[in-house]
């Protein structure tokens, strides 16, 4: 009896156009068993942390893996309809590590939480192959509907310290997301992403310019920007209305504030 549960089916039909669309390789629907996985997480932490020194270090005090060694348990026992004994485990672990991962996620193989306290993976979030977590990272929902409103990780992704992911988006294979940064819209592979929200800067090795400060997408600047445009429209209409010119001095006042805040987006 493995403790660890397939990933989606590779069939699923949101799981193939998320595929199609952001460049993912959603991991095969089998896993191996749960020692096979806890071998390879010990193997690929000594291969690439410096800092760890031998398997028995790894084994006793790498609490992100802890984390995600629980995990596989409490996901088997989801998965099995043992909810509320799953929830009340994960909240014990999250005591114990500093590590909140929902027994209802979906996380694939070679998963590294490195200095993991703060880390939080929400219930729907779908984690690919070799994905690296750092401290703080969070994988949240915006959305307090059911069904899918957890982020989708590709394979090998990065997440630095502090990084919020958040919704139903979808974050591409091979992508790295800067410390602190906010990631609200789909991400394509090969992406690098930074910034409050997050814009991409590096795609495909290549550097990103942005000459248009628009064009990094900020929720709030853009619902100013719609008001100020939609009072333009309403102060025409009301001019045609009463059969009078628009004001000149009242527009002026409106075109600055509208330049205004394309300068400070």
């Amino acid at each position: 009896m493995s403790a660890a549960s397939p990933l989606p089916s590779e069939t699923d039909p949101k799981l193939v156009t998320a595929s199609e669309s952001h460049g993912l390789s959603i991991v095969p629907p089998s896993q191996p068993g749960i020692l096979r996985l806890i071998r390879e997480d010990i193997a690929s932490v000594l291969a690439d942390d410096p800092a760890a020194k031998s398997q028995r270090e790894i084994v006793l005090c790498y609490s992100g893996l802890h984390a995600v060694w629980a995990y596989r348990l409490h996901h088997w026992l989801w998965g099995h309809r043992f909810r509320t004994l799953a929830r009340f485990l994960s909240q014990l672990a999250r005591f114990i590590t500093g590590i909140e991962i929902h027994p209802g996620a979906q996380i694939g193989r070679r998963l590294f939480i490195d200095h993991g306290t703060g880390v939080v993976i929400g219930e729907t979030a779908v984690v690919g192959d070799d994905v690296t977590l750092y401290q703080g990272v969070t994988l949240g929902g915006t959305s307090t509907s059911e069904g899918k409103r957890h982020p989708t990780i590709g394979n090998n992704v990065v997440a630095g310290s502090g990084a919020k992911i958040l919704g139903n988006i979808t974050v591409g294979d091979n992508c790295r997301i800067g410390a602190g940064s906010v990631v609200l819209r789909d991400v394509t592979a090969n992406s690098t992403v930074v910034g409050v929200p997050g814009h991409v800067v590096f795609q495909n090795g290549k550097r990103v310019i942005i000459t248009d400060p628009k064009l990094i997408a900020d929720p709030l600047s853009q619902a100013l920007n719609a008001v100020i445009d939609r009072i333009k429209e309403l102060n025409e209409r009301i001019s045609q209305l009463e059969g009078r010119e628009v004001n000149a001095n009242y527009l002026d006042g409106i075109q600055r504030v509208d330049a205004e805040i394309e300068y400070h987006i």
